[in-house]
């Protein structure tokens, strides 16, 4: 005889008594039977509400399942089971919900700049309940601003927005916005309890604070490099225009860099350096300048003659010299050929009105300053008509028959005069009888007598001067032939002193000895 075990009827919920589930996940309530062959299970809510699931029977247990999981499901869920239509058994599990699915979002309105108003923004989204929510709002460590919901009375999942003003500054660039987030509700088991969200600040600013710095100095030596570097503080970085100051106001735009370099300074790089910084996101523009002044020894700029180097007499000339150097430089002008004691002419220029042929030569500009000096030269070609002509009769003593008589021309002009001699014949025609500027008659007779004309001509105008050779006087001797005193003298219509007086005596007779120019002038005229 053998003694047959029969199991009891039992029941079970899996979970039991409690779940807590998020909306919107899926959710598996299980009923278990034991002891029973032919169970008859049934699933209800509390008060008769809406299951809000999909019940699936199988023979030995029954699942329900709610997907997703809404806020209808918060209820009591019974499960009922009926054993051979005698036996009759339920058990319930609460189905407590939550809603917490996703970190908070960042926003921050308008685009951050530096010392200007933003709102933060903190959105969490679909929070159930929402009664429980706590949000804290920090700027790094430091808590700007908390709000709970404490009045909310939530019957379904809602989106919880907390906003916050405040005033960014520069300092406050690379810290973090952190929104925290957290829902903690008492005998309620679910993971997180606290989500949170956090924002790089990156506020825009300026350009502020803009300065230049010179390198090597604002007063660099001429032929130096020079670098002229713009720092501000901008965020984003700014756009940066180099500019500088001309005359009149007006200004020569240069380069967009922060560095404006020039490699070989030259005295007109001297000025006012413009630096203007302009930030495209905050539309704001600042700007700096920097004097530089080149220093070093003088050079000439200019050494010029007006109208021109090569001048006709009379002309209105202006020699100028001008330098450039810092310190200024002194300027001395002068013609080479003047003494120096005559000092420098003032500011650089000599002013020749009716230029004179004496004005003519080489004339040097001499710049220097405490670093130097620079030296030019420039010659003024003056070209005028023959001037000073004169006649010179070698020799002035007494001469005797038959001798040499030199007449010598001499003028000056620019260029040179073309010197001819011409002989007045009895006609008063002239007879041009030499074209050498010296003139010799050798073995002097009478019919040499007569008036010697000198011509000094160039493009600019001619010169005359002449001579009259003639008797001066007869020798009163009853015995003797009467010899002839023949003299030169000077008959030019512009008067020049009389070079000298030739004594010619003719001899056609024997005569002891000869006469002197002093017993010459003894004779009856």
């Amino acid at each position: 005889f053998s003694l047959l075990v029969v199991k009891a009827f039992e029941m079970e919920i899996i979970p039991a008594d409690k779940i807590v589930a998020q909306i919107g996940d899926t959710l598996v309530l299980t009923c278990n039977t034991t002891g029973c062959a032919s169970p008859s299970v049934s699933w209800r809510a509390q008060m008769d509400n809406p299951l809000g699931g999909k019940v699936s029977n199988h023979r030995t247990y029954s699942t329900l399942t709610m997907n997703p999981v809404s806020i209808v499901n918060s209820h009591l869920y019974i499960c009922t089971v009926i054993c051979d239509e005698k036996e009759k058994k339920e058990k319930y599990v609460k189905v407590e919900l939550y809603s917490f699915p996703s970190d908070p979002i960042i926003e921050i309105k308008p685009s951050l700049v530096a010392g200007e108003p933003a709102t933060l923004i903190c959105k969490i989204p679909d929070v159930y309940p929402s009664e429980h929510l706590e949000v804290i709002l920090k700027k790094d460590e430091h808590v700007l601003h908390t709000e709970d919901f404490l009045q909310d009375a939530s019957t379904n999942t809602e989106t919880k927005t907390v906003t916050y003003t405040f005033q960014p500054m520069a300092e406050d660039i690379g810290k973090e916005i952190t929104c925290v987030a957290r829902l903690p509700i008492d005998n309620m088991d679910f993971e997180p309890k606290e989500r949170t969200s956090s924002w790089k600040l990156n506020a825009s600013f300026g350009p502020q604070n803009t300065t230049i710095t010179a390198s090597p100095g604002n007063s660099p030596m001429e032929g130096d490099s020079l670098n002229l570097t713009c720092v501000t503080q901008s965020n984003p970085p700014p756009q940066i225009v180099w500019s500088k100051y001309l005359a009149k106001e007006s200004i020569q735009h240069l380069i967009k860099s922060n560095v404006l370099s020039i490699p070989h300074v030259h005295f007109n790089d001297s000025g006012q350096y413009i630096c203007e910084v302009i930030n495209l996101v905050t539309n704001k523009t600042e700007a700096a300048t920097v004097d530089i002044i080149i220093q070093g020894a003088p050079v000439i700029t200019k050494l010029s003659i007006e109208p021109s180097t090569t001048v006709q007499e009379g002309e209105n000339v202006s020699i100028q010299c001008s330098a450039e150097s810092n310190p200024p430089p002194k300027i001395i002008l002068r013609r080479k050929s003047d003494n120096a004691d005559m000092g420098p002419y003032s500011a650089g220029s000599i002013l020749l009105p009716s230029v004179a042929f004496q004005n003519g030569g080489d004339y040097e500009c001499v710049a220097e300053n405490k670093f130097g000096n620079s030296r030019s030269e420039i010659t003024l070609n003056v070209k005028y008509g023959p001037k000073n002509t004169m006649i010179t009769v070698i020799p002035t003593a007494a001469l005797k028959e038959g001798e040499t008589v030199t007449m010598k021309c001499t003028s000056s002009g620019n260029p040179a005069p073309v010197i001819s001699w011409n002989k007045k014949k009895a006609t008063g025609e002239s007879e041009k009888i030499s074209k050498n500027a010296t003139l010799t008659i050798q073995n002097l007779k009478s019919q040499d007598l007569g008036l010697y004309e000198c011509e000094a001509y160039n493009q600019f105008g001619k010169e005359e001067k002449a001579v009259k050779l003639y008797v001066q006087a007869r020798l009163e001797e009853p015995d003797q032939m009467i010899p002839l005193i023949i003299a030169f003298s000077s008959v030019a219509a512009v008067a020049v002193p009389a070079v000298a007086i030739l004594i010619y005596v003719s001899r056609q007779a024997k005569i002891n000895g000869s006469y002197s120019l002093v017993k010459a002038l003894r004779l009856k005229v």
